[in-house]
């Protein structure tokens, strides 16, 4: 199980897609990113009531191996930067 970093919306200049992130799960460059694309990704709420998320890694993004994933529901602003699992 490899852990990543929700870093941000995906974005336009004017608007923002609520169920698209994008995600630094370590890698080095677009080819090893791109080896993980269909694997599920979950995040996992803080507090006593652990709600989790779903999603599913759709591409690589960009030359330094982020990766694109989409969720079943947007999650909370407050999850930038916080750690979600790729299964």
């Amino acid at each position: 199980m490899v852990k990543g970093i929700v870093v941000q919306f995906r974005r336009g200049r004017r608007t923002y897609k609520p169920r698209h992130f994008l995600i630094d799960i370590n890698a080095k460059d677009k080819e090893e990113a791109a080896k993980s694309i269909g694997k599920e990704v979950v995040w996992t709420s803080p507090g006593k009531e652990k709600k989790k998320i779903h999603g599913k890694i759709a591409s690589a993004h960009g030359n330094k191996g982020l990766v694109r994933a989409i969720f079943e529901s947007g999650l909370p602003g407050q999850a930038i930067t916080t750690e979600v699992e790729v299964k």
